[in-house]
């Protein structure tokens, strides 16, 4: 937002930021937040009117010398206000600056690189995780009509919407963090919001090792695959770290080559150079102008990518993304939610059919037995750790049946001290693109894929 009115807008009038529970609160306690919003806001309106603040804040983003000179502002005004003492100007400060310049309550949850996500379930409860472990936090709002602002302040910026008439939502942070909102009348216990955030350093294939994600052998395998231009799908559930994979694996994808990334949201943080993000569009307030992944799959192929990286397919988009595969754009990927990695044949399956395209379902499974290559299968364990469970190769038709070969998996041998114990193995089976990858250049050691390694 470019103007104070812009940036102060969402803010403006807004009740109390400080955790208290209203509905534990004593009977007298709602005068005092009274006066605490009320000092607020007469703050708030007295920097509307400064010059000089107006000045600071048209800059966006704004420089850090205005917001230290902003801050300055903040305390000189609350000096003048006789009652308050300076505890509570520094209480006063901060929320107001949260409020003016960043998210309100959730600002210290964001700043905070040991959460992962936000959980906002109602004004009074909001949940985090850390280290894969969901914990209810002290941080509150005062009413669902805050909430709904920040939600605004959130979605505004991008073009997106929020009401009655739509009242789900999709978005991101300016850092890329993924954001889903729903309301009432969907949301019985008032709004909720939830907040998936990225790490602002893109993790590496050594971290994923370090973290326990996957074996290095799995990881010189998957390397080879992605530059081998094999197709590749990541599965697994919600918080499984599927994007955090996909974000990994394109990293592998060589740099001179042309990449076109389709996605509802835009999160994926690829370093290469030669890349264009592309995102959906949801509908006006009309139900006009909505702009599919499906739509952005078939335009993307009229843009000579070298690669296709989808998001994730959920419905028809699916059959687009196959043809690509099948097409000429081998080295594609995506993800999708799936159990395993039959499921994962399962659902493309249905979504294929969902496309309206009235195939028999032999043509799907030979369609599909012919575009994939390999399913990487993750999931999150009962210790909050996301683990690669399945490296698996899709090896074609058999009657009609796809075969699936598993190259790489993780057993798990136990559960103690709230730690899932188990390792990484390979099923000693050497894959059919191995020669695929030999004859582009790419020697992998068949000892990678002795049993047990």
């Amino acid at each position: 937002m470019s103007s104070l009115y812009a940036r102060v807008n969402v803010s403006k009038q807004q009740p109390d930021t400080r955790p208290i529970d209203t509905r534990k609160a004593p009977a007298d306690s709602r005068p005092v937040v009274d006066a605490y919003r009320q000092l607020k806001d007469r703050i708030q309106k007295r920097l509307v009117d400064d010059p000089d603040a107006k000045c600071w804040l048209e800059n966006d983003p704004i420089p850090e010398q205005y917001k230290t000179k902003l801050k300055a502002k903040i305390m000189s005004l609350l000096e003048e206000e006789e009652s308050v003492s300076p505890l509570e100007r520094d209480q006063v400060t901060e929320d107001l600056f949260a409020e003016i310049l960043g998210y309100g309550p959730l600002q210290p949850l964001l700043d905070d690189p040991d959460v992962t996500e936000i959980m906002v379930n109602s004004a009074s409860q909001v949940y985090v995780e850390r280290g894969g472990r969901i914990q209810l936090t002290d941080v509150k709002f005062s009413s669902d009509a805050q909430i709904l602002r920040l939600i605004d302040k959130i979605v505004s910026p991008l073009g997106r919407r929020i009401d009655e008439g739509c009242p789900m939502v999709d978005a991101r942070l300016p850092d890329g963090s993924r954001v889903n909102a729903i309301i009432s009348p969907l949301a019985l216990r008032g709004p909720a919001l939830t907040i998936r955030k990225f790490s602002k350093d893109p993790y590496t294939i050594k971290d994923l090792i370090a973290f326990g994600t996957l074996s290095p052998q799995m990881a010189e395998f998957l390397k080879a695959c992605v530059v081998g231009r094999l197709n590749m799908i990541v599965s697994g559930g919600t918080g499984s770290g599927k994007t955090t994979t996909l974000n990994v694996l394109s990293s592998f994808i060589p740099a001179d080559e042309r990449i076109i990334t389709i996605e509802d949201a835009a999160e994926l943080q690829l370093r290469q150079d030669h890349v264009v993000s592309l995102e959906t569009r949801p509908p006006n307030i009309e139900g006009k102008g909505e702009v599919t992944i499906r739509q952005l799959v078939r335009n993307a192929l009229r843009m000579r990518p070298d690669r296709i990286v989808i998001g994730e397919v959920r419905t028809g988009e699916a059959l687009d993304m196959l043809q690509a595969m099948n097409t000429g754009h081998d080295g594609s990927l995506t993800t999708c939610h799936a159990n395993n990695p039959r499921d994962v044949l399962s659902r493309l399956e249905t979504m294929v059919m969902m496309a309206g395209m009235e195939l028999p379902l032999k043509a799907i499974r030979e369609q599909i037995a012919s575009a994939l290559d390999i399913v990487v299968h993750q999931a999150r364990m009962r210790d909050g750790k996301r683990r690669i469970t399945h490296v698996t190769e899709v090896q074609g038709m058999e009657g009609d049946v796809i075969v699936l070969q598993d190259l790489f998996l993780f057993k798990q041998e136990g559960f103690e001290d709230q730690q899932v114990r188990g390792s990484f193995r390979s099923t000693g089976i050497v894959p059919r693109c191995y020669d695929r990858l030999f004859e582009k250049g790419i020697k992998l050691s068949q000892d990678l894929f002795s049993l047990g390694v």
